[in-house]
């Protein structure tokens, strides 16, 4: 299931089913002290201590057993940035849009039309039909923000097992449809790479903004790639 955020708004638009079987998640944030805290490489977590050695190994950074309840106990604060990942093709990636009450989802869509409940499914789900009103209806805690999760084996260890990356990132939402188009362009595997991506700009009024994004980057197919001496 894609985005249709496009249909409202294509002038928005830049130019140009998961199973719970994972090893480990990737994340670009932490939480200290209950509150978000944006990181500059990726946050790798898991269960398994021979998977989180085999990361630190990989990456850089040490196994730390947290007191999270979650199953991805431990955390491994890593010191990449950007790491090659196989993602299996499209369907590597599922996103919709969902605004949560606490626990409760309480809206559910694909920009255009309900995803859920079922009694709800197909109808118009009437979010803002521009970009910047849907993220300001987010942002108010008024309507539903990006849900992308992606599943994908780490290049330098396939045999590892799949991670998965879940985020919010409005930035990676509006280009996803490239990312799609460039794995409906693979036949099969893929070799991509996925970056905390910095972003420096001074805005018109002279403050300087700096912020790290999530990106993902497609390359060439992964059964070309493995046949390279060193890809």
């Amino acid at each position: 299931m894609a985005l249709r955020i496009f249909e409202t708004d294509p002038n928005a638009k830049p130019k140009q089913i998961f199973s719970d079987d994972t090893v480990g998640r990737f994340h670009g944030g932490k939480q200290v002290d209950n509150l978000p805290v944006a990181l500059s490489e990726w946050r790798v977590t898991t269960g398994d201590p021979e998977v989180a050695a085999a990361v630190s190994q990989l990456f850089g950074g040490a196994p730390v057993e947290t007191d999270s309840t979650s199953e991805n106990f431990i955390e491994i604060l890593t010191a990449a940035d950007k790491v090659k990942i196989v993602l299996s093709g499209p369907d590597a990636i599922a996103s919709d849009l969902k605004l949560w009450n606490g626990s409760a989802l309480i809206h559910h869509c694909d920009g255009v039309e309900f995803l859920s409940p079922d009694e709800d499914r197909g109808k118009l789900c009437r979010c803002p039909e521009l970009m910047e009103d849907r993220k300001a209806a987010a942002k108010a805690k008024r309507g539903p923000s990006p849900s992308i999760a992606v599943t994908f084996r780490l290049a330098d260890d396939y045999e590892l097992g799949l991670f998965r990356l879940q985020t919010g990132s409005w930035k990676l939402a509006e280009v996803l449809h490239e990312v799609e188009n460039a794995l409906n362009k693979v036949d099969g595997e893929a070799l991509a790479t996925l970056e905390l991506e910095l972003v420096e700009y001074t805005t018109k009024k002279g403050r300087d903004v700096s912020y790290r994004k999530p990106t993902i980057r497609v390359l060439k197919s992964w059964n070309d790639a493995v046949a390279e001496p060193k890809f």
